[in-house]
């Protein structure tokens, strides 16, 4: 019997859109070997729904290359994803489709709309359908009214133009993750080390803007400078004032209106009150969610895009992966305000929100062709954790914000005169709360309440002060503040950056929350900007990422974007050989150091003057603490033998040496000091989950203890 074939990017999906479209409410699940589709009854015709799982394409070297582990290499094919030894668990999915692709008289995309999910959909309709076209569905949330319409009003075709933007990318993807990590690998080979070592697109000058920053902290200079503060009480409040100059560079400046001031009364000579109208917030773009997420909870991006996409399979939200910041009427706001009355955490807002006389959301610039803004969809998730309540109620939130009317705020300057010199304090207070009401808990403002102050008002039991400081160093960047600057630089698109981050912090070039690059980091990409600067231009990624939104937009084709891709890496990588002896002698310099700081644990406890370093014994295979001043000094400590074992950069609270973390599969990470025994801040003897085998913290005479 024929049917229509509903093609959904995940299983969550699935069972939703079947669901939505079941002309009775009846759905019948079945299982296939581990996957499952969904028969319903719709209209005259029979409509089976089937999910992918992701993608079951991917782009890989063609089997019959004889490229061997060279480059460049080009020559590639799609292959369902399975292949890949790690993801054999995506064969039933696979199965599942190739058995309902003989009946299948008509095929619709329900994929995710957006480059990925058009590329999914079609690669299973051309591979597996072995078809060229089918229809398209449209909706940017999965609840059962936007899935019935993109239902009913499907397109006749493919969405060919995200298609083709969606190959494109991951050719060109392709072409330079593989080729520019291969060139790096083999030259790191020739220079006498081995370590798999990669970079990208847009990996590459992202890592090389971090380490701008990073030698932008490394050689800032300090410049002292000093500040006069006044202390003292105004009409029975504490207050403290800083003098008009800010930053004095000269001390003797500063002393000198010090002496000016001294003893003499502090008098309140002006103020001037300002009032201002602060407009509500945009609704959410993914990158300013991202941001928001990590400012407020600490959540990296690719956590935060994680926790969206559960709660847009969940029909709470609209699809994340957008960069508009529009909510467009046909929303339906009124409907979406009236379903999270039901929702008593929002339903005083809410409240608040439909007595308005008109009822419309602030909007942004920022637009995007296929998504609106993040909204709530008005249903009711169930079973949130923590971290998805707290990304949900955000998102409520900076909805109903956005409804709101401009916050009334004032500041206020007072000037104080001491002796002809003028210091000054402000505060500031929100008179009309409105939008910043509505976004409780979210909307953080510094109020900064003074007393009610006059002129001639004294300032009684002052004391100036002068305060000795030195410019500091900019900050580091954090997730937020990097995902921002790759969005102003047009590197990467919403829905990669997050990964790209993550990608960084996984191959080990960046490190920890305020981000720091890594010597492994630094050599890889200070090598690559002094033999091959193309690799981590900004320049070249946001040319190819223009074109490719071009033939998004139709107004480019995805042949020539890929070819104009391959000869620019064709030109690179001819000249990267010709440096690839001095690119590896410089890497695996690089790597001998990075290895020498991986395996430091601190100054010699017993001759002073050494090293302690974590050895591998070729001998025995144990592995072990010793002095670097070995024979001159003997001194070794024992380690745990089994597990993966990392030199934190955190010191001992008893002795100060590094700590190390030992990861054992199946467990969980535990912490130890080689000499204190000290497991995650509790004794080893006193801690009953510590194998007596973990011997840290006991010296071992030449050999390591198992």
């Amino acid at each position: 019997m024929s049917y229509t074939l509903i093609i959904a990017e995940k299983p969550n999906a699935a069972q939703r859109i079947a669901d939505a479209l079941s002309d009775d409410g009846k759905v019948e699940k079945v299982n296939n070997k581990g996957a499952s589709y969904f028969k319903i009854e719709c209209g005259t015709h029979p409509i089976i729904v089937a999910p992918a799982v992701g993608h079951l394409f991917v782009l890989d070297e063609k089997k019959d290359s004889k490229n061997g582990w060279n480059y460049p290499v080009f020559d590639v094919e799609w292959r369902p994803t399975y292949k890949d030894k790690g993801n054999t668990w995506s064969k039933k999915y696979f199965d599942n489709l190739s058995k309902l692709s003989g009946d299948a008289d008509e095929l619709i995309s329900a994929c995710d709309y957006d480059v990925e999910g058009s590329t999914i959909a079609f690669n299973i309709i051309k591979f597996i359908f072995k078809k060229e076209d089918g229809r398209r569905m449209k909706f940017s949330t999965l609840t059962k009214g936007d899935i019935y319409e993109a239902y009913q009003n499907a397109s006749e075709h493919l969405d060919f133009p995200v298609i083709k933007a969606g190959i494109a990318r991951h050719f060109v993807d392709w072409f330079f993750g593989i080729n520019l990590s291969r060139a790096l690998t083999k030259s790191l080979q020739k220079g006498g080390s081995f370590k798999v070592l990669s970079t990208g697109r847009v990996q590459g000058p992202t890592l090389k803007i971090l380490d701008e920053r990073e030698n932008e902290i490394a050689s800032f200079v300090s410049k002292p400078f000093w500040q006069l503060e006044l202390k003292g009480i105004l009409k029975g409040a504490d207050i403290a004032a800083l003098h008009i100059a800010g930053q004095i560079w000269e001390k003797d400046t500063a002393e000198q209106i010090f002496s000016k001031c001294e003893g003499k009364e502090a008098i309140v000579s002006d103020i001037i009150k300002k009032k201002m109208n602060l407009n509500p917030p945009f609704p959410f773009d993914l990158t300013t969610l991202q941001r928001d997420a990590y400012g407020l909870f600490g959540y990296s991006p690719k956590q935060t895009l994680d926790i969206a996409q559960t709660l847009y399979e969940q029909a709470a939200i609209s699809y994340p992966r957008t960069s508009s910041q529009k909510l467009p009427a046909k929303l339906g706001h009124k409907n979406i305000l009236n379903r999270l009355l039901s929702q008593n955490e929002f339903s005083d807002s809410v409240r608040k929100i439909l007595s308005m006389e008109k009822i419309f959301p602030k909007e942004g610039s920022k637009t995007d062709a296929a998504h609106p803004a993040i909204y709530p969809t008005g249903g009711v998730p169930t079973k949130l954790n923590p971290q998805q309540k707290n990304i949900y109620n955000l998102v409520v939130r900076r909805y109903l914000a956005t409804f709101g009317d401009p916050a009334v705020r004032e500041s206020i300057k007072v000037t104080i005169d001491v002796n002809g010199e003028k210091f000054e304090t402000t505060g500031t207070t929100t008179l009309v709360p409105n939008w910043i009401e509505l976004y409780g808990k979210f909307a953080k403002f510094k109020e900064t309440v003074l007393p009610v102050i006059t002129k001639g008002d004294k300032v009684d039991k002052h004391k100036i002060e002068i305060l000795s400081k030195k410019t500091q160093p900019p900050n580091r960047y954090n997730q937020a503040s990097i995902l921002k600057k790759m969005e102003d630089l047009g590197l990467g698109t919403k829905a990669t950056r997050a990964q790209i981050l993550q990608t960084l912090y996984d191959r080990e070039y960046i490190k920890d929350p305020s981000i720091s690059v890594t010597t492994l980091g630094k050599v890889v990409v200070e090598t690559l900007d002094k033999y091959s600067p193309e690799i981590v231009s900004i320049d070249l990624t946001k040319n190819l990422d223009s074109e490719m939104e071009k033939i998004q937009e139709e107004d480019s084709s995805e042949k020539p974007v890929i070819e104009h891709a391959r000869k620019d890496l064709e030109r690179i990588l001819a000249k990267f050989k010709e440096s690839e002896a001095k690119i590896g002698g410089d890497l695996a310099s690089g790597m001998k150091e990075m290895e020498a700081e991986n395996r430091f644990i601190g100054t010699c406890d017993k001759c002073g003057n050494g090293k302690l370093n974590v050895i591998y014994s070729g001998k025995t295979g144990k592995r072990f603490v010793s002095c670097d001043k070995y024979p001159e000094c003997t001194n070794t400590f024992g380690l745990p033998q089994k597990g993966n074992l990392t030199v934190l950069d955190e010191p001992c609270k008893k002795c100060g040496l590094k700590v190390v973390s030992i990861k054992t599969k199946g467990k969980r990470p535990w912490k130890l000091c080689i000499k204190c025994g000290f497991v995650n801040g509790i004794s080893s003897k006193d801690s009953k989950s510590t194998d007596k085998k973990k011997t840290g913290g006991k010296r071992a005479s030449g050999k390591a203890k198992e």
